[in-house]
């Protein structure tokens, strides 16, 4: 049967059950009317050229596009196992909520896990056990240069500007970290009057737009950046050179996302649409950055200032290291990001291969200011995919002093994964300025979900640690974490990686830095 006899005989069956509606029972009426808009349905179809199923298929092609529409809560909901979701499986989800509204998150009848599959890492209990600290340790940010150092939690929440994530979502994670005492970086979007009102602890982040900060063409403020900068609630100020979901790139907020709240929190047009550039005006080579970063502190009134980025040519932060040494003055902190990426939305081909995962990234920030003789004046704090107690202690082993989370802190107030987060339309209120959608989530719920969350995370953590022998984080070593390299063969991170001693590289690099650290400019960003 052809396309154009299916829809005829469509349309006529409608329209005689239509006529027929005139006189028969009013059930046959509501029989018609579907009839009717079917026959419609399928003339559009048939017509319209944009869809060649539909115009090969009439009405029955749209069962297709519904497939597609609904396919990620089908595979998440009902086909994917309990441990091999992605972004983040369900397992880690049920944790990350059980823990967030204070239930129970233990699980019985031991592992789903494949211990003996290549890639499974584990962390070594030892036969002394200690116990577990009464109170969670802190991390003091500030090295030689700070004068209002700042003590960071353990875990804290990572960037999310105001504009990407709904009021309400920033409301209520500040809420949390207030009542948690606990950090959160407010992203690259401004200082906006929700991250202030709660009273929790701010990183203040700017990045190459310098949304809050910023000039009418777009370049650094001073004035305004020292002014907001000056505020109780920010401890501390951040530099983001890059961010893991699209390093090297700058984003784009479409005009009509930027309304008025918008505009006026990042210093913008309203109406207009917002372009970050991909680099920075305030350097252009590694000497200009660090001096950069320690104009920050100074215009802050001495609070810790540092930056953020998603690590790549390891030979670059080399020349960063040297001018940090030549200049005689380091950053306070350097939050190393993961390829892994995060809430932010970011072109495919950036997601899946561009920049170095979190792992490498920190162990050559870790190894590249250790054998510089700087580690003991910068702390390293890893963003990344963190969402347990476990994944804080690994990155604790692979070189950092403190964890960063978003997406976890996101499922704590109620995020479900939906990965619509840039469409402005998450079913949650999380990621939409929709006043509709956001006033789903609530804030006065949510706040506490957020503080249990990270307070259990961080206890988690504490027990894996006192399990494995250890107290404090700074007791944690390389050779506590091991990975499965086959079925047969498993090495611990001692092993798998070069560690460097304190100053190595200025004494005499080994082979497999010498060619980097030679190269390596404090002048020149060299490829």
């Amino acid at each position: 049967m052809t396309r154009i006899a299916i829809v005829a005989l469509t349309l006529v069956a409608g329209v005689l059950a239509s006529l027929a509606s005139a006189w028969l029972s009013p059930w046959w009426l509501f029989a018609a009317v579907p009839l009717v808009l079917l026959g419609l349905l399928g003339a559009w179809d048939l017509l319209q050229r944009r869809h060649s199923v539909l115009r090969n298929y009439p009405v029955l092609g749209h069962v297709r596009f519904l497939m597609e529409a609904i396919r990620p809560e089908l595979q998440q909901y009902f086909i994917e196992r309990n441990y091999d979701g992605r972004p983040f499986d369900r397992d880690v989800r049920s944790i990350v909520y059980e823990r967030a509204k204070g239930t129970d998150a233990e699980e019985p009848y031991g592992t789903e896990r494949d211990v003996y599959q290549p890639g499974y890492e584990f962390l070594v209990p030892s036969m002394a056990p200690c116990p577990v600290p009464k109170s969670p340790p802190r991390v003091r940010i500030g090295g030689p240069d700070c004068a209002r150092p700042y003590d960071m939690a353990l875990l804290n929440v990572s960037a999310m500007s105001f504009g990407s994530l709904s009021a309400n979502a920033v409301l209520a994670l500040n809420g949390g970290a207030a009542a948690g005492g606990f950090a959160q970086d407010t992203g690259e979007g401004g200082l906006s009057e929700y991250h202030l009102r709660p009273g929790g602890d701010l990183v203040w982040e700017i990045g190459t737009g310098y949304f809050g900060c910023r000039t009418r063409d777009g370049d650094f403020d001073p004035a305004e950046f020292a002014d907001k900068a000056a505020h109780d609630h920010v401890k501390c100020v951040s530099l983001k050179l890059s961010q893991g979901a699209k390093p090297g790139i700058g984003g784009v907020l479409p005009g009509a996302k930027v309304n008025a709240e918008i505009a006026r929190v990042r210093d913008v047009p309203e109406g207009r649409t917002v372009v970050s550039p991909p680099y920075h005006r305030v350097f252009s080579t590694p000497r200009e950055l660090v001096r950069f970063v320690a104009r920050m502190r100074e215009l802050s009134g001495g609070k810790p200032a540092g930056f953020k980025l998603c690590v790549g040519s390891r030979r670059q932060f080399l020349a960063v290291c040297k001018a940090m040494l030549e200049e005689g003055t380091t950053p306070d902190f350097i939050v190393v990001d993961g390829a892994e990426g995060g809430t932010g939305a970011a072109p495919l081909e950036f997601a899946d291969h561009v920049g170095t995962p979190l792992t490498e990234g920190l162990l050559t920030v870790h190894n590249a200011l250790v054998g510089t003789g700087l580690r003991d004046h910068i702390k390293v704090g890893a963003s990344g995919k963190i969402a347990t107690g476990t994944d804080l202690v690994k990155r604790l082993v692979q070189g950092a002093d403190y964890g960063n989370a978003a997406r976890a802190m996101m499922f704590a107030v109620g995020c479900i994964q939906a990965q619509r987060c840039h469409t402005n339309t998450c079913p949650t209120g999380v990621t939409t300025q929709d006043p509709r959608r956001a006033r789903a989530l609530d804030v006065r719920d949510k706040a506490p979900r957020v503080q249990r969350f990270q307070e259990a995370t961080v206890a988690g953590a504490l027990q894996i640690m006192a399990s494995m022998g250890v107290t404090d984080p700074a007791e944690l070593r390389p050779h506590m974490l091991r990975r499965r390299i086959d079925p047969i063969t498993e090495r611990s991170y001692e092993e798998l990686y070069e560690w460097l001693e304190p100053g190595q590289l200025l004494a005499g690099p080994p082979a497999a830095w010498a060619a980097d650290w030679k190269a390596a400019d404090p002048d020149r960003f060299t490829v």
